[in-house]
């Protein structure tokens, strides 16, 4: 079913509904059932997790075996010539025309997406610059830098004006700086320009920064939807920095029950909050020794937690 722009941001950018994809013997994908919001959700998954197969499937150029994937409302088995019109693809290879200019390459392809030569060559000056490369737009993409054949590959991606984008590791060979400024287009794409974005990456500290949601698979298989909210949020650990005398205040909350852990300095450290006693005892403490407390925040989980937690398990199963 097509969906009026008023309220397509009620709808889902992905909805898949038991997914499967098998080749021969292997299963690249099996039985997934999952939404992805608008905004920018991360797709999460070690390499053979099925991430690209999904993606795929999403652009219409790969069957499933069973099952039912939508994109922006639109069914991939059927519509995937429509939905290639309203979504965009940064590939993860390295993929770009050595021989030709930013300008030339990306101009073909917005006029293969359907727009007018005219139209097609102010959308590519527009883009090139919203990325960042307008300065170097008419230089061979062969002697670009990685960071740079990223944005080329980025623009390609928006030129058309899609509604939804799929990112595959669109910070891979960047150094931190590149990374950074890569991922603040991306935020940039998803907050200024209202698009959907769908982000792969095995940087995890990447995807807390910029992702609303993240959709974890392993081996084809869910294991995790939420938002990135619920994922990293406050935990049961309380950070503490005091100005001296931090040995002798652990010991007084480990007196008190409390589990402490030395952190850093000998004046950090990390007390477990089984419950809102903890607090009168550190501040008695604090107050008793005359120190100063320099810092008392509640820790927030990690991404990576998600992974931790799913390894012991699996460990404790074998």
């Amino acid at each position: 079913m097509v969906t009026s722009q008023t309220d397509s941001a009620a709808v889902p950018s992905v909805q898949v509904e038991g997914l499967t994809r098998t080749f021969g013997p292997v299963t690249a994908l099996a039985d997934l059932t999952v939404a992805m919001p608008q905004g920018v959700v991360g797709l999460v998954g070690a390499n053979g997790a099925g991430k690209s197969t999904l993606i795929k499937i999403l652009l219409g150029l790969l069957p499933a075996t069973s099952g039912r994937a939508e994109v922006l409302g639109l069914d991939c088995a059927t519509d995937g010539l429509e939905i290639r019109g309203l979504v965009g693809y940064m590939p993860e290879s390295d993929c770009l025309p050595p021989d030709v200019s930013a300008t030339e390459l990306i101009v073909h392809l917005a006029r293969m997406s359907g727009l007018p030569t005219a139209v097609a060559r102010e959308r590519t000056a527009d883009t090139l610059r919203h990325v960042g490369l307008y300065e170097e737009r008419y230089r061979p993409i062969g002697g670009y830098s990685t960071g740079m054949k990223q944005r080329v590959k980025l623009a390609q991606a928006l030129v058309h004006d899609p509604r939804l984008v799929l990112l595959d590791e669109p910070t891979n060979g960047l150094d931190p700086a590149g990374r950074d400024e890569m991922l603040a287009l991306i935020q940039r794409i998803s907050t200024e320009f209202s698009i959907a974005v769908v982000v792969t990456s095995h940087l995890l500290g990447e995807l807390e920064r910029i992702a609303d949601h993240v959709v974890v698979i392993e081996s084809g298989v869910l294991q995790r939807s939420t938002s990135t909210a619920d994922a990293t949020g406050y935990s049961g650990v309380l950070l503490v920095e005091v100005t001296d005398r931090g040995p002798e205040l652990a010991a007084l909350l480990r007196a008190a029950g409390a589990q402490v852990v030395a952190s850093g300095s000998a004046d950090s450290f990390t007390v477990e909050l089984a419950d809102e006693s903890v607090l009168d005892t550190l501040q008695a403490g604090a107050a008793d020794l005359e120190v100063g407390l320099v810092r008392m925040q509640r820790r927030r989980h990690h991404l990576t937690e998600i992974f931790s937690d799913r390894t012991e398990g699996e460990r404790a199963r074998h």
